[in-house]
This record gives structure tokens, C-alpha cells and sequence, in this order.
């Protein structure tokens, strides 16, 4: 059983949360950006018909701009040490990190999802960190379990309820204490 990374003991519930395990990727949502991305060994960012052989990032850039009509692009790096993170600004470590793609969002798009034009790299530097949460496995869920007491004083648990994919632990330990909530209403 995988082990919980917090616990709450809510008269005889337990509330315990944990890392999922099989999260899926923010990339599969629907984003504002697109994320184009190479890498030799990782499979990341969306799915796009372009290809690695340009003579470098910023051709690669402008030919982004001028065929997807882009109203902000920005560049997206790797660090790739005992696990990966991923951001918009780079990493200090040139050895193990470096460019392997962009994010963009188009005029287009800004117009219909009604995006706040001064906040379009907010978004677009939101999705790259909650992409890197799903890299890093800082993705949660939590599972809700009935406490009875045995005869010779020994606890069983069964669990009753569980929900994954959340991408903030204490948002996920609230939603399993409302669950308990509502179980308790339910069951007086």
C-alpha cells in the first residue's frame, strides 16, 4: 500500500493524503499555450508536427511566430538531475540543463479565451509551473477511511472514498476533510 504523506483524524474518520501515482498530464487539459518541445530521452510538452532541425532555438522561434501568429511566446528549459523541473527562466547549472523548447499562445487564442492581455505571460508561466509540478510528481490525492473498533481493541479501517489529481496538498487534505463532512451528515 503506498505510503500517506499526511494524516487527519476526524472522529472516526481518517483523512489521509498521498502523491498520485499515475496523474494525468496538464498537457492532455484544455491549455491556453502550446508547448513545443525536444528531448532525446523525455517525450514532453503537447503534440506538434514540428521538427528538430532547424540551425537553432531562435530559428526555430521566428518560424513559430511568423506560421502560428503568436502573441507571446517564451522560451522553456530542463533541468534534468535525479528527476526533472522545467520553467521559463533557465537554470544555473549549464551542465545538467538547457533549452528544449518554447510555449506560445497565439493572437488568436488570447482573443477567444478572453485572456487579459497584460496577463498572458502569467498564464502561459502557470501552465509551465503546473506542468512542472506533474514532472517533479508533486501531484496528490487522498483517501478517506471508517475507523471502527475490533473487540480486542484493535482498529479497522475501510476505505470509503479517495480523489486524485490535485495539484496543491493542503487543497487536497481540505476536499477529503469536507468529504468527511458529508459522511458524517449523511450517516446521523
Amino acid at each position: 500500500m503506498k505510503e500517506f504523506i499526511n494524516e487527519k483524524v476526524i472522529g472516526n474518520y481518517k483523512v489521509r493524503t498521498y502523491y498520485d501515482e499515475s496523474p494525468e498530464s496538464p498537457r492532455e487539459w484544455d491549455n491556453t499555450g502550446t508547448m513545443i518541445c525536444f528531448h532525446n530521452r523525455y517525450n514532453l510538452g503537447d503534440k506538434h508536427n514540428y521538427h528538430n532541425s532547424y540551425s537553432g532555438w531562435e530559428e526555430m522561434k521566428k518560424d513559430i511566430i511568423e506560421t502560428e501568429n503568436v502573441h507571446t511566446i517564451l522560451p522553456l528549459y530542463l533541468y534534468d538531475h535525479s528527476g526533472i523541473t522545467m520553467n521559463t527562466t533557465g537554470f544555473s547549472c549549464g551542465w545538467d540543463s538547457g533549452q528544449v523548447g518554447w510555449i506560445f499562445v497565439s493572437k488568436e487564442s488570447v482573443k477567444n479565451y478572453g485572456v487579459d492581455e497584460t496577463k498572458v505571460k502569467e498564464y502561459l508561466e502557470g501552465e509551465v509551473s503546473t506542468y512542472d509540478q506533474y514532472l517533479r510528481g508533486e501531484v496528490f490525492g487522498y483517501r478517506v477511511y471508517k475507523v471502527t473498533k475490533c473487540d480486542l481493541g484493535h482498529e479497522h479501517e475501510e476505505m470509503i472514498e479517495s480523489s486524485w489529481g490535485y495539484y496543491d496538498e493542503d487543497e487536497t487534505m481540505t476536499d477529503g476533510t469536507l468529504c468527511v463532512k458529508y459522511y458524517e451528515k449523511e450517516l446521523v
